[in-house]
């Protein structure tokens, strides 16, 4: 598998630190409102190079953050006069919600900022140490000249920055050694959460988080660190310029960057009225009808969401769930047939399509390519799987577009939604068995309930129940 290392700018063979294993730290957002369908695209983009990873048999640990302390959330929990752990804590639960939606399966390991604190300030004292940080008045600073390879993420020169750093929007610049010195920890302010420090009562900057959680989950030392390319500068360069400092040794190996994502060829903006969030979009398509969307163009290329696109992605969706129905529906039509003598070359022939999946995302995980070739497989089942097909030809037809659909997120059998009564119809009959003490009825009507995506609760005014 080749992946286009932003560090490099050239497409490297991929090799992992461990044979067998990958170590992928993805940044994941700030929780002080629902997130937005900027934020799903990475989302969806790296969690099918999980997915894809896995599917070569990879053991993939993923671990994505949630930064739950930030002057925007402290905004939001002022204006509603609560903790800002309120804040972040309501928005985390909403993200999962919106993840689930779009078939984005949790991380390894979801770690939050305010509960990583110790551990960011050994980081900074490690760095303050070693001369490559210093406190001023409570806060500090990193010493962004001591590090010889700041930039090389980038491609930024540091004297260029230092000659234009009036337009970086700085605060403190007159207790600085250097304008270009950025901030590890900082006092608070009134309003604010905090914690204790040697230097000060006070929060990390939004850098060194990062750095901390990837190194307290991942090691020292990852295979891949991705993200969105408003990251690479200065945050991405910024990691690895303190991670770096800290260990002695290279942070990340491979640097993934998605392209931006544009509203009618605009930059999505409230002032523009072209912001939406992932709830919006779920009142009005399904959202793996996003996700579909979000994987019909390459990652690092730029993707413009329009209404006509989103329904050409949702007739692509439909054509995808259509075929797999009509398997499915062969698969008990079928199930009686006798073996045919071509059965074996028609296997391979349907399993060739794995390979040329494979091809297509081995080179730079090409989505929108192995989207092609699931297409190609519908084609060919709609033309070739028939209810003359025997058993074994139908299920590999079956299984192989559901495999290839899994590795992109995307589920391409739907289940069938129940109808109210019908729901009502079992819980009653679930009760029933309990009254008879017939509790293995119970619970299968309960898991097969579950498996439609209906959840019950039993309370004191008898069951509820919802939808997932």
């Amino acid at each position: 598998m080749k992946i286009f290392n932003t560090l490099t700018m050239h497409k490297e063979e991929f090799v992992p630190l461990v044979p067998g294993k990958v170590s992928m730290y993805v940044c994941g957002p700030t929780v002080y409102n629902l997130i937005h369908i900027g934020n799903a695209r990475p989302m969806i983009v790296f969690d099918t190079v999980r997915r894809y990873l896995e599917h070569k048999g990879y053991e993939v640990n993923y671990v994505s953050n949630f930064t739950d302390v930030d002057d925007k959330i402290i905004k939001a929990a002022n204006e509603e006069g609560v903790d800002s752990s309120v804040i972040s804590e309501r928005y985390i639960a909403e993200c999962k919600k919106d993840m689930e939606g779009m078939n984005v399966r949790p991380a390894t390991i979801h770690p939050k900022a305010t509960e990583e604190i110790p551990y960011m300030i050994d980081m900074i004292d490690t760095l303050i140490h070693s001369g490559h940080a210093y406190p001023k008045n409570g806060t500090v600073y990193f010493r962004t000249r001591s590090f010889g390879g700041y930039g090389k993420l980038s491609g930024k020169n540091l004297d260029d920055l230092r000659s234009g750093f009036r337009d970086l929007k700085v605060s403190g610049e007159d207790e600085k050694e250097d304008p270009l010195d950025f901030v590890l920890w900082k006092p608070k302010k009134e309003g604010e959460p905090s914690w204790q420090s040697p230097w000060c009562d006070g929060r990390p900057g939004w850098h060194i988080e990062c750095s901390v959680m990837s190194k307290r989950y991942l090691g020292e030392q990852i295979d891949i660190h991705a993200g969105g390319e408003d990251l690479i500068f200065p945050h991405h360069e910024n990691e690895i310029a303190q991670s770096e400092c800290a260990s002695g040794k290279e942070f990340a190996h491979y640097w993934m960057h998605n392209a931006f994502l544009n509203i009618d060829n605009k930059k999505m903006s409230k002032s523009l009225g072209n912001f939406f969030t992932v709830r919006d979009i779920s009142e009005k398509y399904d959202l793996q009808v996003l996700r579909l969307f979000m994987l019909s163009a390459h990652y690092r290329s730029p993707l413009n969401f329009s209404a006509e696109l989103m329904e050409a992605a949702g007739n692509s969706l439909e054509r995808i769930r259509r075929a797999a129905a009509r398997l499915n529906d062969l698969l008990a039509a079928n199930a009686e047939n006798a073996a045919g003598t071509d059965d074996e070359a028609k296997i391979a022939e349907i399993r060739a399509f794995v390979d040329k999946f494979d091809e297509k995302m081995d080179d730079d995980a090409n989505t929108a390519d192995a989207l092609s070739v699931i297409f190609d497989l519908v084609r060919f089942a709609n033309i070739n799987i028939t209810e003359e097909s025997s058993p074994a030809v139908t299920k590999a037809a079956f299984d192989t577009l559901n495999e290839l659909c899994d590795i992109l997120g995307i589920i391409a059998l739907k289940k069938e939604e129940m109808l109210d009564a019908d729901i009502e119809a079992l819980i009653e009959e679930r009760q029933a068995a309990r009254k008879a003490r017939n509790f293995k009825r119970a619970d299968e009507i309960r898991d097969q309930l579950k498996d439609m995506g209906i959840v019950l609760m039993d309370t004191k005014d008898g069951v509820k129940w919802s939808r997932k």
